[in-house]
């Protein structure tokens, strides 16, 4: 008989246990991945800093011995295991590259694999206790949901020696507090200790403690400040300082990770000849409140920028994608890590990075990946400064793009609360005609009718509400199947029946002598990629699908894409519209399975990783151009054309290609997405269509 692992346990999970067989350890099986015995005598700790009780960097005790877990293979479901076994609910994310710093001792885990369902990370596979190709530089770590399980006893879970350390650190403003616009910029630092809030000695104080202090709130950088006046008011007020002698390089993406002292219960002196650290921020260009602010940040060289953020939720969040030769690309993981974060971000205008995202945790991109092995000192003004590979398409691939999420300035947003409620009480509608471009930081920003409201109806009707949610879905065209498949057909209108029945066809058809002639129809396929981090699901419910008999299936959207030729002003001179004759997963990448189909009345959507191929030979997959003149033209396709369901990034939803008609033939080139070419780019494109054409469709 094999042994029974009891863990701690209420009275009522000790009565589940024997009732069952769940509690019981598993056999190892004799081939890798070993399967690990049950985990009795093992303990779990979180350690490292900075961090907060319910994160950091996991240590387990085997056979007396404590030792780390490799970030390799490491996923959401082995943090939700881990947070069980340190008595947490569950998980809310995990870290890598030791962001809680490198441990020591054994490495115990190495390529770790849970499905999340598991009692004890004992169950999930793995290399075998201490087999390990890794350093500590690679140790993992956990965010748990800061909630206890209902009787969970932690007497297997030991907290490392609680060692002082910073936890928070603010900017008290010396004058005029409370009247002040938010964020505050500048004031005393004040860093919160286990025992409460307390000021910092500014003997030695650098500028490089300053950059840091400022990254951490959210600010860019930093700039000199009028010591002699806080040192002349420090000498009115009351002082308790906790921190001293603090000596940071610049690059540390907190105040823990730089030299300092802390001061003893038993100092009577205190900061002797000193006074309060003082810091002054530069906030960037989205946090600029004052006029003095604004006319500093204006009078920077505005050239485009070469770094940008795409597929978060917030801002300050997502993948980073960097322009090269006019083409934008993402950028690979290897060896990515918080300083080469906090380069982009403080480049952006926001403060150092608080995380480094590894494996396409913003969502993977499309297109070239730039560059890889990425090594920053911190002191970077741009990722372009740093020593970096120029990558081939064998080196990585977008399940590698990477990712951060820097510190943002307190602007006070959180305490306006924007609600979506039932709205059959409301007695009074305050905004009208609110037209946001989505990176403002509350809708009062956004442009609306002002005091002028023109929705003078009240109800549910007639007024606005939103579902939130951390993650959405991103669908992007492939733009360059769109190139290789166009093609001009002229097609019988006997053939076109459904056609027009579905409203495919240009106006000019209703007139046509049918069944006879024919119609010029630019066909090509289109193949619609869903990079985000969420399904994309119709809108609207399966109760109000309208079943089109011609076609045999359901149209679960009334209009998912907008098929346009323009010209080169814009004016749109033939257009076509493609309702979503089903939505479902053609195919998907090799890791993820299709969820997806229209046939039987099924589910429609496009799962993350896969994609729906309308290919061109179907009905409606066409621009009727019968009534075209020749001439140069831009073809437009338009994914989600009305905002019906939610993405993370709406900027990616057009594509665009270069088009020469002749009457008789069609040239169809330099087809991309909308935002995948530089701001010159794009205005070149814009300006000469269709003339250096190399491709006869």
């Amino acid at each position: 008989m094999r042994p029974v692992s009891i863990r701690q346990w209420s009275p009522w999970g000790l009565l589940l246990c024997l009732l069952c067989s769940s509690c019981l350890g598993s056999p190892s099986p004799t081939t890798a991945p070993e399967k690990m015995a049950g985990s009795q005598g093992l303990r779990f700790r979180l350690a490292g800093f900075p961090r907060k009780p319910f994160e950091g960097r996991v240590e387990i005790q085997r056979a007396g011995e404590w030792g780390t877990i490799c970030d390799d293979d490491f996923t959401l479901q082995a943090a939700h295991v881990l947070c069980r076994e340190l008595g947490f609910t569950e998980a809310t994310g995990w870290t890598h590259s030791a962001k809680y710093g490198p441990g020591t001792g054994r490495i115990w885990l190495d390529n770790l694999s849970c499905s999340g369902t598991e009692q004890s990370v004992s169950e999930c596979a793995s290399r075998g206790w201490g087999n390990s190709d890794c350093t500590h530089d690679e140790d993992a770590g956990v965010i748990c949901k800061d909630q206890r399980l209902p009787g969970f006893s932690d007497s297997n879970v030991i907290e490392v020696e609680q060692h002082l350390q910073v936890e928070e650190v603010r900017l008290r403003p010396a004058v005029g507090r409370g009247r002040r616009p938010l964020p505050v910029t500048e004031g005393l630092v004040e860093v919160r200790l286990p025992d409460g809030w307390s000021q910092v000695c500014d003997n030695g104080w650098s500028a490089q403690n300053s950059h840091v202090v400022c990254g951490m709130l959210g600010f860019p950088g930093e700039k000199r400040v009028n010591t002699a006046f806080y040192r002349l008011l420090a000498q009115r007020q009351q002082h308790s300082f906790g921190l001293h002698g603090v000596a940071c390089v610049g690059t540390e993406a907190h105040l823990s990770l730089c030299s300092l002292e802390f001061y003893r219960a038993n100092d009577t002196t205190r900061c002797p000849g000193g006074a309060p650290a003082v810091v002054s921020c530069v906030p960037g260009p989205l946090y600029a409140v004052s006029s003095d602010q604004k006319k500093q940040q204006q009078s920077k060289p505005q050239g485009e920028t070469r770094v940008r953020l795409k597929g978060g939720a917030h801002p300050g969040e997502g993948r980073v994608e960097v322009l090269k030769a006019s083409t934008w690309g993402t950028v690979c993981d290897r060896k990515w890590d918080l300083q080469a974060a906090s380069v982009v971000c403080r480049e952006l205008g926001f403060g150092s990075a608080r995380e480094a995202l590894s494996g396409a945790r913003m969502g993977q991109g499309m297109g070239a990946i730039h560059l890889s092995e990425v090594q920053c000192s911190g002191q970077e003004p741009s990722l372009w400064k740093c020593p970096h590979k120029n990558i081939t398409a064998e080196d990585c691939s977008h399940s590698q793009d990477a990712g951060v999420r820097c510190n943002l300035p307190y602007t006070g947003v959180e305490t306006k609360e924007t609600w979506y409620w039932d709205s059959g009480n409301t007695t009074e509608v305050v905004m009208s005609g609110v037209r946001c471009t989505g990176s403002e930081l509350s809708l009062d920003q956004c442009a609306h009718h002002g005091t002028h409201v023109a929705c003078k109806r009240t109800g549910t009707r007639f007024t606005a509400g939103v579902i939130c949610s951390e993650t959405a879905s991103d669908l992007l065209l492939h733009s360059a199947l769109v190139q290789e498949t166009a093609y001009i057909e002229d097609r019988p209108l006997h053939m076109l029946y459904c056609a027009a029945e579905e409203n495919c066809l240009a106006r000019s058809a209703r007139s046509a002598n049918w069944p006879y002639g024919h119609r010029r129809l630019l066909r090509f396929s289109s193949q619609i990629h869903n990079l985000g981090r969420a399904d994309f699901r119709p809108k609207a419910g399966r109760h109000s699908w309208v079943w089109h008999e011609c076609h045999g299936h359901y149209h679960s959207m009334d209009i998912f894409t907008h098929y346009d030729i323009l010209t080169p002003n814009g004016t749109k001179v033939a257009e076509g519209h493609k309702a979503s004759f089903c939505l479902e997963d053609t195919e998907c990448q090799e890791d993820v399975s299709k969820r997806y189909e229209c046939a039987n009345f099924g589910e429609q959507g496009i799962t993350v990783g896969c994609w729906d191929l309308y290919r061109h030979d179907i009905d409606c997959q066409w621009i009727d151009i019968t009534d075209v003149k020749p001439g140069n033209y831009i073809l437009q396709v338009v994914i989600n054309p009305n905002f019906e369901v939610a993405e993370s990034d709406f900027t990616n939803n057009a594509m665009k290609c270069n088009c020469k008609y002749d009457g008789h033939r069609i040239w169809v080139h330099n087809c991309h997405i909308g935002d995948a070419f530089s701001e010159e780019a794009n205005r070149k494109f814009e300006r000469y269509p269709g003339q250096t054409s190399n491709q006869i469709i």
